[in-house]
């Protein structure tokens, strides 16, 4: 082929692909001072002294304003026109929701939707709520409320009529996506209302007849063809820095699961946040095969969890781009970029442009040798994740952001391991419980080869 044709099949190929940021986990802490007193610097930081804190915020804080700033501007020099824009939520920061109060959570939400507009002028954005964009956090009701009225007023700009009355009923909705060429559908849930820290749903079957509702969206997405993104901010299944830690009640989970386990094959993809951490959740059939995955994205806040049990749970802060098909909606690739905040404190005083320079982590395909990212290409990463210690420990190293380089060690490759493959709660507790058997097994094995060794070893004369 000449060179001239090749030139002319290169706008071809790039509209064959699209990309679309998505982002979540803001936690905008105002009060953030990286000049007070140690124990003073951050209320998100809590009772915990904050020796290191610099500009660009602290591991023990969450975000200042410079940092949502300068993920704004590396967001708008890498991308600056995306398709559209997903945002999973939590927007505010770790602190008593006494502290807070309802204000000053709109306050907080309308001040990013601002900066997001900003940044992004005139794209489509699909937002979601988090547990902590309400007062009092996690008490999201699967009923209309106040604070679902204002911030469907704040997102206006970014719904369609039929999606206003949705949202202010239960903060959900579903549009189609923007590009009329495309035959796909942004799904948008309130996932709070699983969650088992909330209590105004805990007696419910179906909070908001969420659902239902769903599971009519995917029907009707099936029959009129349509390929479906599923966002929400808190995910299904465990979490993989805390042995047996759940984030939905059971009941919730189970009906959340036996659904994309029936709709698969309408279902493109998922996007979830919540966590802080890079990682992934996959979904399969009764026999077995992979049919789904859920991407979950690494935070914008660099705050480290006060959740007993986590070990070493801060993050630098990450922000990502997905390559996809916009007719099929299948994930090309995921394109993970990050500010490593210890370095970005360090130059604080040396930078001589305004913001820090944000860098590319990784890109899924590259760092695992995989040719996409579908469901199957994301089983096989988790295959390599759990039977290559190099897969492993990269893998490790990513879920962080690069912030904890510590070896992955056994229990830890299991904490992991169990959580990407299993959603399923008896699942769950099944694969703990095998592969810490197995590995128990494994190390009597070699303990008793070690000393036969020892036993059959040439001893030294007297």
């Amino acid at each position: 082929m000449q060179p001239a044709a090749l030139l002319l099949l290169c706008p071809l190929a790039a509209a064959l692909s699209g990309r679309f940021w998505h982002i979540t986990d803001l936690h905008w802490d105002p009060d953030y001072d990286a000049a007070a007193a140690p124990g003073q610097v951050c209320p998100s930081g809590g009772s915990r002294a904050v020796p290191a804190a610099g500009p660009w915020g602290s591991y023990l804080c969450d975000s200042p304003w410079l940092l949502l700033a300068s993920a704004a501007r590396a967001m708008s020099t890498r991308l600056p026109r995306p398709d559209f824009v997903l945002w999973t939520g939590d927007d505010t920061p770790h602190v008593p929701s006494e502290k807070l109060g309802e204000e000053k959570v709109l306050h907080i939400i309308e001040n990013l939707t601002s900066l997001v507009k900003e940044t992004f002028p005139g794209t489509k954005v699909y937002a979601a709520m988090g547990n902590h964009d309400f007062h009092p956090k996690s008490q999201l009701p699967g009923k209309e409320h106040r604070i679902y009225n204002r911030i469907a007023e704040l997102w206006r700009p970014w719904l369609n009529a039929a999606s206003i009355p949705l949202f202010r009923a239960g903060a959900f909705y579903s549009e189609k996506l923007p590009s009329p060429s495309t035959r796909g559908r942004m799904v948008v849930l309130n996932t709070n209302l699983y969650y088992d820290q909330n209590n105004e749903t805990a007696g419910e079957e179906d909070p908001a007849g969420q659902f239902q509702w769903l599971e009519e969206t995917l029907t009707n997405a099936s029959r009129a063809d349509e390929m479906v993104y599923i966002v929400g901010h808190v995910p299904p299944g465990f979490f993989e820095k805390k042995r047996d830690k759940a984030w939905f009640r059971s009941g919730f989970n189970e009906r959340y699961l036996k659904i994309v386990q029936k709709h698969h094959r309408v279902i493109a993809a998922q996007f979830f946040g919540h966590q802080h951490l890079d990682s992934f959740r996959m979904f399969y059939s009764d026999t077995g095969s992979p049919i789904n995955v859920m991407f979950l994205a690494p935070g914008v806040t660099p705050w480290k969890t006060t959740l007993p049990g986590v070990n070493n749970g801060a993050n630098n802060p990450g922000i990502r781009v997905i390559d996809y098909d916009p007719n099929t909606l299948q994930v090309l690739d995921v394109v993970t970029y990050y500010l490593n905040l210890t370095h970005a404190n360090l130059m604080a005083s040396a930078w001589k442009e305004e913001f820090p320079p944000w860098e590319e982590e990784y890109r899924l395909t590259e760092a695992f040798q995989v040719p996409n990212a579908s469901a199957r290409s994301m089983q096989t990463v988790l295959e390599r994740i759990s039977q290559d210690p190099h897969y492993l420990q990269r893998y490790y190293e990513f879920n962080s952001v690069r912030y904890d380089l510590t070896p992955c060690e056994e229990a830890c490759r299991i904490d992991h391991v169990c959580a990407i493959r299993e959603v399923d709660f008896t699942k769950y507790k099944e694969c703990v419980k095998a592969s810490s058997s197995g590995s128990a097994v494994i190390s009597g094995w070699l303990l008793l080869f070690c000393l036969l060794l020892g036993l059959l070893s040439p001893q030294p004369a007297p």
